[in-house]
């Protein structure tokens, strides 16, 4: 059974408010980076330097990062890993790095962006962006901002998709694989 838990507007406003709180939570703008991670966090990311432009009047720098060679399973697949490129053509040194994925689950695509992140420099801090933290949580990893809390159970998959990976509308489905 599937459920629809985010429309179009949902994610809207939640992107919006996350914006908000990493501008009140940082003072501004100034001292910010974005940093997606591939693919949907690059979306996140690039909607987030669109809602901080329009409140601060201000373009803070975006990147894109491939954690796949930083990965805990990476032999552990079927499939050979899919390679994408990591761009991230400014120096985070110093710098506070706002890390966007789509969905938290277990925490190790984190800890894999934390590891992949640390051989671009030392930022001053990594703030963890999130529109889903579904819970299950493998590692001490804690997100700063949430779009939605969805509790789920282990069983369950939680689906994001963006116009502009997945060629719809936005929405974020819970699909329930026990039934």
């Amino acid at each position: 059974m599937n459920s629809v838990v985010l429309n179009s507007n949902d994610i809207s406003r939640a992107i919006t408010r996350i914006a908000h709180e990493i501008l009140e939570k940082n003072q501004g703008a100034e001292n910010l980076v974005l940093v997606g991670i591939r693919t949907r966090g690059v979306t996140l990311s690039k909607r987030l330097q669109e809602k901080i432009k329009a409140i601060e009047n201000v373009q803070v720098d975006l990147g894109m990062l491939d954690i796949t060679l930083y990965r805990d399973d990476l032999g552990s697949g079927k499939n050979p890993p899919q390679l994408k490129a990591t761009e991230i053509a400014f120096s985070i040194e110093g710098k506070d790095v706002i890390l966007c994925d789509d969905v938290l689950f277990t925490g190790r695509t984190i800890r894999a962006a934390f590891d992949a992140l640390m051989d671009f420099g030392r930022p001053a801090s990594i703030q963890l962006a999130v529109l889903i933290d579904r819970g299950h949580r493998e590692l001490p990893i804690r997100p700063d901002y949430v779009g939605k809390n969805i509790p789920t159970s282990k069983a369950m998959r939680v689906k994001v998709k963006l116009k502009e990976d997945d060629d719809g509308e936005d929405q974020v489905i819970v699909i329930d694989q026990t039934s």
